[in-house]
């Protein structure tokens, strides 16, 4: 119910949001009409359009977003017309003339008839507007579209939509009802019924040029100096519980419902729950936590482009070959970070690839992620067998503890011949798996998408998902980065639209990897890696060359640098060769 009101009240704030701003002129395009026949309606039109797309969106992917994409361009050009009609009477007679039964649909919709207008045609006209406002989205709504992400389609998500729509609806329902009575007090005072017409469909049509150009969300946003960003967020973070920061920060929410089985035993922190939500499983048949019992568990959740996960797997495949034999079964449960490791295709050979023997489960979906409650990559749960979380452990390292507790489980199992050796997976690992240098690394993670980006440092920031030219500053900040070429910047990565395009980064770090993918085609993408201007020499990844070439033939994470010796900072650049490569996140070793 908590969250109900807080989506209904950033549905509210969004009448002072410098996004809703370009939809205000529709709205008042009714204002001098009765509220019940012609207000109400359009504002219905508005929230259930918005609330259907925002869903749509939420459980869709990639495909809703390009559906949407048309949906807006087809409203614009239906506003356009609606626009023009209004500011110019006799035009749009003649041009709905030939149209016969569908250009009179339309200019009822879109002019003031003299019998009134019908509450069909504000509903359309509502409809359309509602196609134009689904982007505008302040941090209640992203809150409701991420836990829509995680958790699946559900009533209740499309519950929280509507609030969200109906807060909306509600705002803009008292400023068309105050609007209404200014435009009347203005008929009445100076007799400007015409001009105020004709004032609405120049507004209409600045608004739809507005929107057209992506101002509604980029410059407005931008410039506005009344923004609810950060009300909205205020409201986030007092009432929806957030992680505590640091690796193990999950830990102490299990903690609280663990109970300590004896002096110095593993507490019992919950049951191991149901496997079945994963849309596919490698290595093995499906696997059910009745068919396990017997068995110790280790639940490794992990995704194929994530480096700690990369760091963490010498380990987990170590320990699933020595313990094997003792009643040891590891379960590696994949959930996406980002679209492409959703593809099973992809994680079918990244598993064979990386050497995973061990079963997968495939959690597009998220399911087996929300059973255990689980916020963190790398994640491993260990389960005894009767079937019974006794520990856990986020992040990196630790992982002399984690074999002593696989150990102590095994023991307690009823094993007889568990090894006491502890495994020294270091000394095998290679590539990206090895272990980070902790002591000397200065730079963190770092996305590409503008929805995670930071330090972004090209002159003039972002043009979001639109195609820009971009240049590189002559100075870079530690951790500074940039884009040189033609580039368009998505939420979640940056496609090079034409070949010669190049990323730039200043570093401070023994390792640098980079997560690449060809585009849509699947065109390998070639490319050069320098440091300081200069072919990276001894100092190139597993990925790269001496003299810095390379190839983007798949998606994934490329080590592009691996350095010895003393370390400073560095100036990294990568120019492709070929065009259409997709660039996601940095990240260091």
């Amino acid at each position: 119910m908590l969250v109900l009101f807080l989506s209904y009240l950033g549905g509210v704030l969004t009448i002072v949001s410098p996004c809703i701003l370009p939809v205000l002129p529709f709205v008042f395009s009714r204002a001098n009409e009765p509220f019940l026949k012609s207000g109400l309606p359009l504002l219905i039109g508005m929230a259930l359009t918005f609330a259907l797309v925002a869903t749509l969106a939420a459980i869709g992917g990639g495909w809703v977003a390009q559906a949407n994409a048309y949906g807006r361009w087809a409203a614009i050009v239906l506003l356009a017309v609606f626009g023009l009609t209004l500011l110019f009477p006799r035009f749009a007679d003649r041009l709905m003339r030939p149209l016969v039964t569908l250009g009179d649909r339309l200019s009822n919709a879109a002019t003031v008839s003299r019998n009134g207008t019908s509450f069909g045609a504000s509903l359309l006209l509502g409809v359309a507007t509602g196609l134009l406002w689904a982007p505008c989205a302040g941090p209640i709504l992203g809150l409701v579209l991420t836990g829509a992400a995680l958790r699946g389609a559900s009533v209740g998500t499309t519950l929280l939509l509507l609030a969200y729509a109906a807060g909306a609806a509600t705002s803009l329902a008292a400023a068309l009802l105050v609007g209404g009575r200014v435009f009347a007090a203005m008929k009445r005072s100076i007799g400007a019924g015409e001009w105020v017409r004709r004032l609405i469909g120049a507004a209409m049509l600045c608004g739809v040029v507005a929107i057209s150009l992506g101002w509604d969300t980029g410059v407005l946003a931008r410039v506005s100096t009344v923004a609810t960003g950060g009300l909205e967020q205020k409201l986030v973070d007092r009432f929806s519980p957030q992680p505590a920061e640091g690796p193990d920060a999950g830990g102490a929410m299990m903690a609280r419902n663990a109970s300590v089985t004896g002096a110095g035993a593993l507490p019992v922190e919950g049951t191991l729950p149901p496997l079945s939500g994963a849309v596919a499983w490698l290595n093995s048949p499906p696997l059910r936590p009745e068919s396990l019992r017997g068995k110790v568990v280790l639940i490794d959740f992990w995704t194929y482009s994530c480096i700690n996960c990369l760091r963490t797997l010498p380990y987990v495949k170590a320990w699933a070959q020595k313990y094997r034999d003792e009643g040891l079964v590891v379960i590696g449960v994949h959930a996406p970070e980002f679209a492409f490791e959703r593809d099973i295709a992809n994680v079918t050979r990244q598993t064979r690839d990386l050497g995973i023997t061990y079963p997968v489960a495939i959690d597009n979906d998220y399911a087996i992620w929300r059973g255990f409650n689980n916020q963190y990559w790398p994640a491993q749960y260990f389960v005894d067998a009767q079937g019974r979380i006794r520990h856990h452990h986020f992040g990196e390292g630790d992982d002399v503890q984690s074999e002593k507790v696989i150990q102590q489980l095994l023991t307690e199992a009823g094993s007889k011949n568990v090894p006491t050796a502890l495994i020294d997976a270091e000394s095998s690992a290679t590539g990206a798996e090895v272990l980070a240098d902790n002591r000397d690394m200065r730079s963190p993670e770092t996305y590409i998408g503008y929805e995670r980006a930071g330090q972004f440092s090209s002159p003039g920031g972002v043009a979001r998902d639109a195609q820009r030219t971009y240049t590189v500053p002559a100075f870079l900040a530690l951790n500074g980065w940039g884009l040189s070429g033609d580039w368009n910047v998505s939420g979640e990565q940056a496609r090079l639209v034409h070949a010669g395009g190049r990323i730039v980064y200043r570093f401070h770090a023994r390792d640098l990897h980079l997560v690449l993918g060809p585009g849509r085609a699947g065109v390998p993408v070639h490319f050069r890696v320098t440091i300081d201007g200069h072919a990276p020499g001894d100092a190139h990844g597993v990925d790269v060359a001496a003299d810095g070439t390379g190839v983007v033939d798949e998606h994934r994470l490329y080590q592009l640098i691996r350095q010895s010796g003393a370390i400073q900072d560095r100036t990294f650049a990568i120019e492709f060769t070929d065009p259409d490569v997709q660039a996601y996140a940095f990240t260091f070793g």
